[in-house]
């Protein structure tokens, strides 16, 4: 069974760049979403790739934490918890309990995505971030922290596509 995700808005082929960014970032965000789609609450939990623990809900919960680092904690230096990693469990986003729910993963996902929206409006792509908070101790500009939420994306959308036709056999670009 096939899919074709006809939904997702097609990045323009001739915009400038910053519209070219927000589109295939976007794109990329709408992919995870289409991955998601019409699926059960158990399906979405289904870790089918042994030995992996990979899951789609997992991979929502990640991207919840990686939108929030880029463009909340590193590009404007907000001093955020966690949403799901701890000290202990570094792949907490990963990792969940039947108190967790696929609701609740995908409300946090769509508002990280709504409030880094916000964070990178007005911004030009060549500020760089207000924090060194990074593992590697830099500061960023807000191009290579786009640049970089495409190619985290782009890979995980990798998963979820393998994720998903291991549950129940839709593929799709």
């Amino acid at each position: 069974m096939t899919s074709d995700g006809s939904h997702r808005t097609e990045p323009s082929t001739t915009a400038g760049e910053r519209d070219m960014l927000d589109g295939w970032l976007d794109y990329h965000r709408e992919t995870l979403a289409w991955k998601c789609s019409g699926l059960t609450e158990e399906q979405l939990r289904l870790t089918p790739l042994k030995p992996s623990g990979l899951s789609l809900m997992g991979l929502v919960r990640h991207m919840a934490e990686v939108e929030r680092y880029w463009f909340r904690e590193i590009s404007l230096g907000e001093d955020l918890p966690e949403l799901y990693s701890t000290r202990e469990d570094r792949d907490g986003d990963f990792h969940f309990t039947a108190a967790d729910t696929w609701a609740s993963a995908e409300r946090v996902w769509r508002t990280e995505v709504e409030l880094a929206r916000q964070a990178a409006a007005g911004r030009s792509l060549d500020e760089v971030s207000d924090a060194a908070v990074h593992h590697r101790g830099e500061v960023f500009s807000l191009r290579w922290i786009y640049t970089h939420m495409i190619e985290e994306y782009a890979r995980h959308n990798g998963h979820a596509d393998l994720l998903r036709e291991h549950i129940d056999g839709v593929t799709g670009e």
